[in-house]
């Protein structure tokens, strides 16, 4: 029987436990630039549940960040008529690791250093079951979606575009 890896808690862990939230640990062989597609793959998991955590500034360079589906894009130009704003963009890797506390590849929504607004693909709430980052590259939680609305407080939009 194989030995189960020990994962240290990370503040995406710390945020799950201190509200009460049931999830399992999926730790996995990170790969550069692998994205949700290699985690789902590595882990035996459907792209469509495992949910990326993208972080992104609106026009006026604030802050938000996007809960979608791994084998889907955001559509920014849907996302900002949704959210009141004039445009949406991808933050640069540097300014999403400072506004979030965690390196990109290993973004957790559940502990964000800082406070912004959360949308999350309204399909992604419907999944019975749903696997996101953990607060380290390499590492997944399992947990039921509805964690997302309530006690986290993402908002639901429509922005998925198929990849």
């Amino acid at each position: 029987m194989a030995k189960k890896q020990h994962i240290s808690e990370t503040p995406a862990t710390a945020w799950l436990k201190s509200h009460g939230v049931s999830f399992t640990e999926h730790p996995y062989e990170y790969l550069e630039r692998g994205g949700a597609q290699h985690s789902a793959e590595v882990l035996g998991l459907d792209p469509f549940a495992v949910v990326k955590t993208l972080v992104m500034q609106d026009d006026a360079g604030k802050p938000l960040a996007v809960l979608m589906h791994g084998n889907r894009t955001v559509s920014t130009k849907n996302l900002a008529r949704q959210i009141g704003v004039k445009s949406v963009e991808p933050c640069k890797p540097e300014v999403a690791n400072r506004y979030s506390g965690y390196l990109v590849g290993g973004t957790s929504p559940f502990g964000l250093k800082r406070d912004m607004p959360l949308w999350v693909e309204t399909t992604v709430l419907a999944l019975p079951r749903i696997w996101i980052n953990g607060g380290r590259r390499g590492f997944l939680v399992g947990l039921d979606p509805a964690v997302l609305s309530h006690p986290l407080g993402a908002v639901p939009v429509q922005c998925a575009l198929a990849e």
